[in-house]
């Protein structure tokens, strides 16, 4: 959805990281108010979601217009250009994305996707562009999170929108795959693994695991993950330790961290919980 309450900057201003699964891809949250992009074109695909304002860019020989909370596309090797289309210029997220990153969610011997439009109207498809963007360059954020939403995102755009619409292999009964999952997470909870640890571990690629695990138990390897760390710091809090080192044995970026998925898991914050455990321990009989 578009985010207006935040001003476009007056000038230039932009910030950006690299994406995991792929050392070429980037993630890009930036505002433009007079800036004109000269015409050129990407060895990837580029998609992206316009914040606030609008931007204006000629593609496949027409020039189109990208207004707040619509999906912004291209082509690997389509020329284009970009500039405002009005006065108060545009803030977008862009994700730049290398062809091998979206072939690991199609079937074996796939073909790349094709996109006809650069501009798609799909609240759904916006707003899980903008969510995967701010996980991908939230550094809180384990590997395994940000992984797992970046092809859970690929996925999704391909199937809505791709003109030939490449299905997802199925998915089948794997339970030595899902049971060896499982317990690498609950062995190694505090390790910040990656979708490929899990998946050479299970003989299995990223996404057909990450497909795999949910199928089969409902929750996302990552989601395990957390539920692990979360379990572990909930032992720890009937202890004496600090809360910053338990979020640190837990696998918690940091103490604040640990207090949100707290908090999101249990209804409760650690410190609170904390209290409840230790005056019950307390407690004679």
């Amino acid at each position: 959805m578009p985010d207006d309450a935040q001003p476009i900057s007056p000038g230039p201003a932009a910030t950006a990281c690299r994406l995991p699964l792929c050392p070429d891809a980037l993630a890009l949250y930036a505002s433009y108010r007079n800036h004109r992009f000269s015409r050129h074109a990407h060895e990837g695909y580029a998609l992206g979601v316009i914040e606030a304002g609008a931007l204006a860019f000629r593609y496949r020989g027409s020039r189109l217009v990208a207004p707040a909370g619509a999906v912004n596309l291209v082509q690997p090797g389509v020329p284009h250009d970009g500039e405002p289309a009005g006065d108060d210029g545009w803030r977008y997220r862009m994700l730049y994305l290398p062809a091998a990153l979206l072939s690991m969610v199609l079937p074996d011997g796939a073909p790349l996707p094709h996109f006809r439009p650069g501009v798609i109207e799909d609240p759904l498809l916006a707003a899980r562009v903008a969510d995967t963007h701010r996980l991908l360059m939230d550094a809180a954020a384990s590997q395994l999170a940000r992984e797992t939403a970046l092809l859970a995102l690929l996925a999704l755009w391909t199937g809505r929108h791709a003109d030939d619409r490449p299905a997802s292999p199925p998915v089948g009964p794997e339970p030595r795959a899902v049971r060896l999952v499982l317990d690498l997470l609950a062995a190694r909870f505090a390790e910040n693994l990656s979708l490929h640890d899990l998946a050479r571990e299970a003989g299995l690629s990223p996404w057909h695991l990450s497909r795999v695990v949910a199928r089969h138990t409902g929750l996302s390897p990552h989601a395990h993950q957390r539920e692990c760390r979360l379990r572990a710091a909930r032992r720890a809090l009937a202890g004496p330790d600090r809360l910053a080192d338990i979020a640190a044995m837990a696998g918690f970026a940091d103490q604040s961290h640990l207090t949100r998925a707290f908090a999101a898991r249990f209804g409760l914050s650690p410190g609170a919980y904390r209290k409840i455990v230790q005056n019950t321990s307390a407690l004679p009989g």
